[in-house]
């Protein structure tokens, strides 16, 4: 063989012997992920994006949810009678259409506190009044009773949190109330996060904003318009732009004009999504559900009381919401919605993925990012 046709064999071979390395280097990195999401990020780092974006539009916009009541196991567990109300703030009036479910739109209290009042509230929704098998479970937090910690993953945002520091750390977890996820890898949302003093990706003007403040009271903002860094700020993690905003849904959602939130088509998936927002009160509010379209989720968010939210992260593997009862530590925790996938106990492990984790204020927790 000549010494041409060597080189070109050779270099024919380290090119086929890339991809397989840096695939085993993506199915072994540190931290919890599914074999799926695990393929997908690789694909993606390998310049693949918008293939997979193809996919998963041609799979999730023909897959419509039916129009036609959801299974009873697909729903939360409702109240016993007379417990409802609880001493302390309650959440507001849900919106309801048509003829409700039982439960639905109904508050379910969850931890309490010596004095009686619960930290949270738990009910559902549904949101889409053409598919009305489609479920949003909703979370309502307790401002003035909680604290929300931003903690990084083994992979996001920066790559820069160790096994170790990717989970909910020990002296948080005997007042733990709630773990849930975060937004889209830095990559595809066009956005930036402050986190353990350190701004990288940069913050965007413009984007929707978890900004989380010394006092472990989480605001959503507009970057720029209605928050900016300063000595308040612990932790701020964008997502997208908001879909929600003076307590309506964002004109254009159902185009995505300029990719505002996420790729093309993308709003026309039916597949899980998240959100989260605040409503007038200033108390914390988390949605999320199957077969979710943009303008849907919107809707559940509306619906719950929201003022201003924000598109969190996608799809069921990366989609969970899991409560803790801290007052209660025999009880084992639960997912919002029983069809979310994984395990309650999802980021008491090392995770790739940033995520927030919510504790019981009484408990004295720092409030700041880990």
């Amino acid at each position: 063989m000549s010494r041409r046709r060597k080189i070109i064999v050779l270099c024919a071979a380290a090119l086929l012997a890339y991809p397989g390395v840096t695939y085993v280097q993506a199915l072994t990195y540190p931290g919890n992920a599914p074999w799926g999401v695990r393929t997908v990020d690789w694909l993606r780092d390998m310049g693949g994006g918008q293939v997979v974006n193809a996919v998963e539009n041609w799979w999730y916009t023909r897959h419509q949810p039916p129009n036609t009541a959801p299974p009873p196991d697909s729903l939360p567990g409702t109240a016993p009678a007379g417990q409802q109300a609880v001493p302390g703030t309650h959440p507001g009036a849900v919106g309801v259409t048509g003829i409700p479910l039982p439960g639905e739109g109904v508050w379910v209290p969850g931890a309490r506190l010596p004095d009686g009042a619960a930290a949270d509230y738990t009910t559902f929704v549904r949101p889409d009044p053409q598919h009305a098998a489609v479920v949003a479970g909703v979370a309502w937090l307790n401002q003035s009773l909680v604290r929300t910690t931003l903690i990084a993953g083994t992979k996001e945002p920066r790559g820069a949190a160790g096994p170790e520091g990717a989970a909910v750390p020990g002296s948080l977890r005997r007042s733990l109330l709630a773990t849930f996820n975060s937004g889209f890898k830095m990559r595809d949302c066009a956005c930036g996060v402050y986190l353990d003093g350190v701004q990288g990706p940069s913050l965007r003007e413009g984007a929707a904003s978890a900004v989380v403040h010394v006092n472990g009271r989480v605001t959503v903002d507009q970057w720029g318009r209605d928050a900016a860094l300063g000595p308040d700020v612990v932790a701020v993690r964008q997502n997208l732009d908001l879909v929600v905003d003076n307590g309506k849904p964002v004109t254009g959602l159902w185009q995505n004009p300029a990719g505002q939130w996420g790729s093309a088509s993308n709003q026309f998936q039916y597949t899980w999504r998240s959100g989260l927002g605040v409503d007038r009160a200033g108390n914390l509010i988390y949605v999320a559900g199957d077969k979710l379209t943009l303008t849907t989720l919107a809707q559940a968010l509306v619906q719950a009381g929201v003022v201003r939210g924000m598109e969190l992260d996608i799809h069921a593997q990366m989609v969970s919401f899991n409560s803790y009862r801290p007052d209660l530590p025999g009880i084992p925790p639960q997912h919002l919605l029983p069809s979310m996938q994984g395990s309650p106990d999802r980021y008491l492990a090392a995770d790739q993925r940033d995520f927030f984790a919510v504790t019981l204020a009484a408990a004295g927790q720092s409030a700041r990012s880990r």
